[in-house]
């Protein structure tokens, strides 16, 4: 048996899905094999703003899998819109990977050292939103690109090519991409949730497959004695629950601001103990308003994640983030 694992062509891409090749490969006992799928977001040029933020790195993964292409899709969860599509579900979320954004800048400078007026470049909203709310001197640019293409923004970073622009002082990535490209060397700050929330799912892979492929569920937990087949079994095995609860929370909460990921939303869940935690943020474009949330639950089942994201957007809504983040996008 050979399982036909989806994937976009990017380093990063390639790497975190060979990742979790090798681990349903390592608890199904059968063979894998990659099929690259490009899709529009690699294709388009743009900020993600303006090629629609959501799904752009998703639709064509969904459509190999439905044409039968190929058995499994993974994405980065982060780009995957809350809206299902019919026939297909996600059928794993390993455990999560570090959650924070870094900061990348020249001389090894931290945001605070950074000097007034430096330029800074990020592809998403939501860093540049909570950038400006820190540092509202900064220059904060919007940059697109694959990891060393954005990292070659920044002058002597290690690992940088020798023709590398580097016209930026620095730019804001996701620890996970660079520590899963083992290319945590040019971080100069990690910046914790207090400073920046980052998006619903950073740091976790959704392994999307057929319906008819995915493992049995009762409140979102695999059914042990399920008759199943080895790759659903294989999904199975490779689901963190905390990090399935999580997701489901910043997810709900992100769906029901009806917020896509272009959206200036920060979102981030932790379970401690016996409550599910959720923090969230959401900012104006410009960063000079925004209005930061938490709450918590003993729920601690896919439906009660759920309703805890919902509760929490309600709470947003009631105050009045519509009126100044770019919602409904």
């Amino acid at each position: 048996m050979s399982v036909r694992i989806g994937t976009r062509g990017s380093a990063l891409a390639l790497t975190q899905t060979q990742q979790t090749a090798e681990l349903l490969s390592a608890v199904g006992g059968f063979e894998t094999e990659l099929v690259r799928i490009k899709t529009e977001g690699d294709v388009r040029t743009g900020s993600l703003a303006q090629l629609g933020g959501t799904g752009v790195f998703v639709a064509a993964l969904r459509e190999a899998l439905l044409a039968d292409r190929c058995d499994v899709a993974i994405h980065s969860l982060k780009d995957l819109p809350t809206g299902g599509t019919p026939g297909l579900a996600i059928g794993a979320i390993p455990a999560r990977a570090d959650v924070r954004d870094v900061l990348c800048a020249r001389d090894g400078l931290t945001l605070a050292q950074l000097p007034e007026g430096a330029k800074v470049g990020t592809g998403s909203p939501r860093r540049a939103a909570q950038l400006r709310a820190a540092r509202p001197d900064l220059e904060v640019l919007d940059i697109r690109g694959n990891v060393d293409t954005r990292l070659g923004r920044v002058p002597g970073l290690p690992g940088n090519a020798p023709d590398a622009p580097g016209d930026l002082d620095a730019v804001v990535l996701a620890a996970a991409g660079l520590t899963r490209l083992a290319r945590t060397d040019v971080v100069s700050e990690y910046f914790e949730p207090d400073v920046m929330l980052p998006a619903p799912g950073q740091g976790a892979l959704a392994v999307e497959c057929r319906f008819d492929d995915a493992p049995a569920r009762e409140n979102g937990v695999p059914v042990p004695d399920a008759v199943q087949g080895v790759l659903a079994q294989a999904l199975a095995a490779i689901d963190d629950a905390d990090t399935r609860l999580a997701v489901s929370a910043e997810r709900a909460l992100l769906a029901r601001l009806e917020a896509g990921c272009a959206a200036p939303v920060g979102a981030l869940a932790r379970r401690k103990g016996s409550l599910l935690y959720l923090d969230a943020v959401v900012c104006s474009p410009d960063g000079k308003q925004s209005v930061r949330l938490n709450k918590a639950t003993d729920g601690l089942t896919d439906v009660g994640a759920h309703l805890l994201g919902i509760e929490l957007a309600e709470e947003l809504l009631a105050r009045g983030v519509a009126e100044f983040a770019e919602l409904g996008a």
